[in-house]
């Protein structure tokens, strides 16, 4: 819980009359400073804040024998964002860094491998992986609802290993809502706000903007029993908005959201993060969350992060055949292959029947896998209908596919079909004529391929 503090009274005093040393108070100008002042044990701690030629006296609510574990550091850094709140004043920088962070549980089991990670001041940061990778561990660290195992976190330069989750300056809003049934909806998103004695005016004027941003402006008198869990997922959502917090968590928040609200909600969330520039820290499993939503996309495995970087990188660049895979919907295709030494060039052989040209580019960083078993990588757009205008590209070459099954998407038209037992998409135009049965003919773009050396996982 953070501190509360009291205006007591407003008047000049002289700095003698202190006996601490005074101290900067981050974020404000050079000209303010801080005085704390503890008569006895028992007694509450005063505050001495001083401005230019005046000075204001404030004392702690409680006493310090009551919070014996709090210092005088974390009593001026409480105080310091009260002060900032009436001054005007700019919030301090709000990084995250994770170094070498590990959780284990019983069993010698490890749900995060010694993770290094920073998230900067203002960023949107995706964690995305498949179920079990640790990300949502990860998360709850941050939070400080997991216990770390070894490592540490920092928020805002300050490291929180030890600090409780309600004295992190954080707001997290949960995948299972996590609303108190007995209030309403205008209640359980001010409450964070009344616990820190934010006047009733304010509190108003913050609910009544979060809830028509997220459209349950009419739910306001409701109890959550009578709510969607739809309703109820954004309740949640404005919960932490009204907050105001250094640093957002999320944990799939619209996992449990219809189609239509889902997308209405991620449109929602990017307004809202452009609008505040708060640090956010959002989990997923979903690839479309994390590619629209994200600054910097995350991709964990098995307790290990895979790759960081934005999201075109990531899916026109990645650096590991999971990567690969994992991004992109429909997946890559991902075909075995050999790369051979031809008369005009290095070929790429499929199968004894298909034996593609590679296009000259990438001859230098393909020849040291001469001969040695790979991976084709190729995504579903970079299959394509072969017409006259595909014949004179460089770097395309034709592939007859026997169609097996057509997936009309409306915009698009998806073909699946097999590669020596391997299943391969390809996206089409919806005007094609495709029938499962026949043979299509397709042009494969090999200036967008990936080779990828399937020992290492390494695209290369």
């Amino acid at each position: 819980m953070a501190y509360g503090f009291r205006p007591m009274w407003h008047l000049p005093i002289r700095a003698s009359n202190w006996d601490s040393a005074a101290a900067p108070l981050g974020g404000l100008p050079s000209y303010h400073t801080v005085r704390v002042e503890a008569p006895a044990e028992s007694s509450p701690r005063w505050i001495c804040y001083t401005s230019q030629s005046t000075t204001y006296v404030l004392r702690e609510r409680a006493a310090p024998r009551q919070r014996r574990v709090r210092s005088h550091l974390q009593l001026l850094s409480s105080f310091a964002r009260f002060m900032r709140s009436t001054t005007g004043a700019t919030e301090p920088m709000a990084e995250v860094s994770i170094r070498k962070i590990v959780k284990e549980y019983e069993g010698n089991v490890q749900a995060v491998k010694g993770i290094d990670l920073e998230v900067a001041d203002h960023e949107f940061l995706v964690l995305v992986g498949p179920s079990g990778c640790g990300k949502t561990t990860l998360l709850r660290m941050i939070a400080g609802l997991e216990e770390i195992t070894s490592g540490e976190i920092l928020i805002g330069g300050e490291i929180v290993n030890d600090v409780p989750p309600r004295d992190r300056d954080i707001a997290m809003v949960f995948q299972n809502y996590a609303l108190y049934p007995h209030m309403n909806v205008f209640d359980n998103m001010a409450f964070g706000l009344k616990l820190r004695h934010v006047p009733r005016t304010e509190i108003k004027q913050r609910v009544d903007h979060a809830a028509q941003m997220l459209d349950i402006t009419s739910l306001l008198d409701r109890k959550p029993r009578a709510l969607s869990g739809g309703q109820r997922q954004r309740v949640a959502m404005g919960r932490a908005i009204v907050r105001s917090p250094k640093v957002f968590l999320f944990d799939e928040p619209l996992s449990n959201l219809d189609a239509k609200l889902r997308v209405q909600m991620r449109t929602e969330i990017k307004k809202v993060h452009q609008a505040v520039h708060t640090t956010t820290v959002y989990v997923t499993h979903d690839q479309v969350e994390a590619m629209t939503l994200a600054d910097r996309v995350v991709v964990m495995n098995q307790g290990i992060i895979e790759q960081v970087g934005p999201p075109q990188e990531l899916y026109h660049a990645p650096a590991t055949q999971f990567v690969a895979g994992f991004i992109g919907s429909p997946a890559m295709n991902l075909l075995p292959c050999r790369v051979l030494n031809g008369t005009d060039g290095l070929r790429l052989a499929l199968t004894n029947d298909i034996v593609l040209a590679l296009p000259p580019s990438r001859t230098e960083r393909y020849a040291p896998y001469v001969d040695r078993p790979m991976l084709l990588g190729i995504r579903p757009e970079h299959l394509t209908q072969y017409d006259a205008e595909s014949e004179s590209r460089s770097g395309v070459v034709r592939v007859n596919a026997p169609v097996d099954v057509v997936e009309p998407m409306g915009m698009e038209t998806m073909v699946h079909f097999f590669v020596d037992s391997v299943a391969v998409c390809a996206r089409v135009d919806p005007t094609t004529p495709a029938e499962p049965g026949q043979s299509l003919p397709l042009a494969a773009d090999l200036n967008q391929m990936h080779l990828i050396d399937p020992d290492s996982g390494r695209v290369v």
